[in-house]
């Protein structure tokens, strides 16, 4: 197994050029702390973007382990540790026992955790709903399709080159 990535194409095309330009706009938009401010008073949750991450990605899996949701996220377990803390004792998360090892929790959403989740959800999309007010249905269909495609595309690509990389050494 090599440690090194999995070799880039030696040029990119035009479309894909574009296609990257555009999600970097795309991207910078709906990160920006203005845009966040205004969807969670649009959501009334009044949690930071760290904290929002983490109870999306909570939201979209089985309870996990907060060293599995600091590789999802890609940040420090430090990071991680500190924001379920945070969102615990806001009463949005909670800990359970992994059931393949006692000594072990996962963080799981509570009911409140899971109406904030829905709240954030429901706000984005109503945001969205008005900036493509002009979109047909059968283009928004294709964007939906399109979009999905390419976030298997790559998730399938990072799994790929995760087994590429070699395994860590015991210990450490």
């Amino acid at each position: 197994m090599s440690s090194e990535p999995l070799p880039l194409p030696p040029v990119a095309s035009p479309e894909v050029i574009e296609i990257e330009r555009a999600l970097t706009r795309i991207t910078y938009l709906s990160t920006r702390a203005r845009q966040h401010e205004r969807l969670m008073t649009l959501a009334g949750v009044p949690l930071d973007r760290a904290a929002v991450a983490l109870l999306r990605q909570v939201a979209d899996s089985e309870p996990l382990r907060p060293g599995e949701l600091a590789q999802r996220l890609g940040v420090e377990a430090s990071h991680v540790t500190r924001t379920v803390q945070q969102l615990q004792k806001s009463g949005y998360v909670t800990r359970v026992p992994d059931p393949d090892d006692g000594r072990a929790q996962r963080i799981q959403l509570t009911e409140a955790g899971r109406a904030a989740v829905d709240r954030v959800r429901e706000a984005g999309a109503r945001g969205m709903q008005l900036v493509l007010a002009d979109w047909s249905p059968e283009e928004l269909g294709q964007l939906a399709t399109l979009f999905h495609r390419m976030v298997d595309d790559f998730l399938s690509y990072s799994l790929e080159e995760e087994t590429e990389q070699p395994a860590a050494a015991p210990g450490g």
